[in-house]
Order: structure tokens, then sequence, then C-alpha cells
């Protein structure tokens, strides 16, 4: 009698589970189900291109799958020009010669492309429709210059497609300490600022900089490209960092991206003059919000030499000293 009354009462038990399961409303879709498909996409048409990147990016890449990028072009590749100083600044920087082997400099012209291997071993040419900037006057509304903002955020797209995280990195930025350790974890996109006031670093309302950018290939990154790069229909003749600042809250709050704005006292710029920096503290100079090519140039000499005069009075103090330190 005792086990027909267990059987009894486990029948029961099931039916009036199923009949509660049946009563539960339909489950939540998967966040970010387009976002997801999209980067299906992505990641097909970037491994279906056969011009060598996916094979270097493999062999440039940290162990966490992270890759740095920087895009060049004849003029910034000459001897002593941009590529040359940010190499030469990783070269001297606490902690960040290793970085090099991790570089992956992208020429978007073949004679870019041939600078660049003497100075690198890590160089691959972009092929963009329509793109022919390789000058060194290039302004800041230029059709070409445009042209190579976009097909710049078509590089970081394709790179996150095939599954890197990556860190772009413009030319005029000089390397002193590993900016990685000053990127958080939970964020999906990181960038420098032009700007920064307050001290919520995600604040969006902060005058953001696209040419340092730190992003991680989750399908919320991949979807706010997307619509990063669709969205310059929007604004057309703009560059990408433009429509970025018209469309930040947007595609953050469309696709659920948590993006990071890093504060000046650690990714430095031009566009803060007035604010001096620290040289115990600073990862990165950007020669941002200075026109002209050879201006660029001679500010990013002074700063690096500035650099080295810290570095060479730092040493004097001895080995307790922790201004190299990180």
């Amino acid at each position: 009698m005792s086990s027909v009354t267990n059987l009894l009462c486990f029948v029961l038990g099931a039916a009036a589970t199923a009949a509660f399961v049946a009563l539960l409303p339909p489950s939540a879709p998967r966040p970010y189900a387009v976002a997801d498909l999209g980067m299906r996409k992505l990641s097909t048409a970037a491994a279906a291109s056969d011009d060598g990147l996916a094979e270097l990016l493999r062999s440039a890449s940290m162990e966490d799958k992270t890759v740095i990028l920087t895009l060049t072009n004849e003029a910034h590749a000459m001897p002593g020009s941009v590529l040359q100083i940010m190499l030469d600044s990783l070269r001297t920087g606490v902690r960040t010669q290793h970085l090099l082997k991790h570089l992956v400099v992208v020429a978007t012209d073949p004679k870019g492309l041939e600078r660049c291997r003497r100075m690198h071993p890590l160089c691959h040419l972009l092929v963009a429709n329509g793109m022919s900037a390789n000058g060194t006057k290039l302004m800041f509304y230029d059709k070409d210059y445009v042209d190579m903002m976009w097909a710049r955020n078509r590089l970081q797209a394709r790179v996150l497609a095939l599954g890197y995280t990556m860190l772009f990195t413009d030319l005029d930025i000089l390397w002193f300490r590993n900016p990685l350790l000053r990127i958080p974890v939970g964020a999906d996109i990181t960038l420098a600022c032009d700007n920064h006031f307050g001290s919520n670093p995600y604040d969006l309302d902060k005058a953001a900089n696209s040419g340092f950018v730190y992003a991680r290939p989750t399908a919320a990154t991949l979807a706010f490209f997307e619509g990063w790069y669709e969205a310059r229909t929007r604004w057309p003749g703009e560059n990408d960092q433009v429509v970025f600042r018209e469309m930040k809250h947007e595609l953050a709050a469309r696709h659920g991206a948590t993006v990071y704005l890093v504060d000046t006292t650690y990714f430095h710029n031009a566009c803060e003059e007035w604010k001096k920096f620290n040289f115990h503290e600073i990862c990165i100079f950007h020669a941002a919000c200075i026109h002209g090519l050879q201006d660029k140039i001679d500010r990013l000499h002074a700063v690096l030499h500035e650099w080295r005069q810290f570095q060479a009075q730092q040493l004097l103090l001895g080995a307790n000293s922790t201004a190299l330190t990180y």
C-alpha cells in the first residue's frame, strides 16, 4: 500500500510541475540576438577574405587574443615621421617594448607598406575602395581623410569579428607605460578623451577620441560598431569621431554596450594644454588637436625628449625609486 501511495504522490507531483511550467510566460529572447546574427555574418565575411590579415593577427596576438593596431600611409611611414616616433616610444617606455611583437601596422598604400617593413616586422596592406590617402597634407574634413577614417572603422570591426580584442592607436601617440593596465575588465569599449571632466568614466557626455580605442569582441561591441558605421549616412561627409559623438548614447543604449572613457591624467593629449601632465602617472600622450604633420612631429619630439630627461633623473634616484614602475 505504501508503494502505491508513493507512486501516486510522484505522478501527482509531476503533473503539477508540468502544469506550472505550462503557465509560465515564454522565456525572454536571448539578449543581442540580432547582434549575434550580425557577428556571425561579419565573422564569415572576415574569415573569407584571403589577404593575409587573419594569419598576421594570429602571429601577433597575445595569449588572451589581444592585438594592437595602427594605420599608416606613405607620409607617416617616412624616416623620422610619426610611425618611427611611436615605435621609438614603445622601445623606451616602462615595460612597453614587449608590446611591439603584438603591434600590427596597417598601411593604406603600397609605399607606406614598403616603408613600414623597413622598421617593423608586422605590416599589412589595407585594400579599401576609393581610398588614396597617402599625402602629407590631409585635413580633418578632406574626403581622403574621411574615407581613411571609415576604412579604419571597417578594419577594426573586421578584427573584432575574427574574435580578437583590439587596441587601436593613432600614430601620433607616445607610449610611456602599458595602457592596457588602465582599461577595466567590465567595459566592452574603452576610449581616450580630448577632454575629461567629472569623476564618472562611464559618463558619455565626455569628448571621446576615436584615435585610441580598445574593444572586446562581444556581441554588444560588434552591434555598436555596425550601427556606428551605418550611421555615417545620417551625417554625410563626417568622419567616424563626429558620428560617434552624435550616436554614442543611442548605440550604447540600443545594444547594451558598456563604454568607458579614460581620465586624461593617464591618457593625456594636446587638447588639454592647460593641464600639465605628470610623468609619474601618464601612460600615453596623444598629439590630438594639433593640425599639420610637421607640427605634430615637433610636439611629439619635444614630449619624448622630456620623457627621456625624466627617466634619466629618476634613475639617478637609485634602485628604490618607483617612478619608473607600474
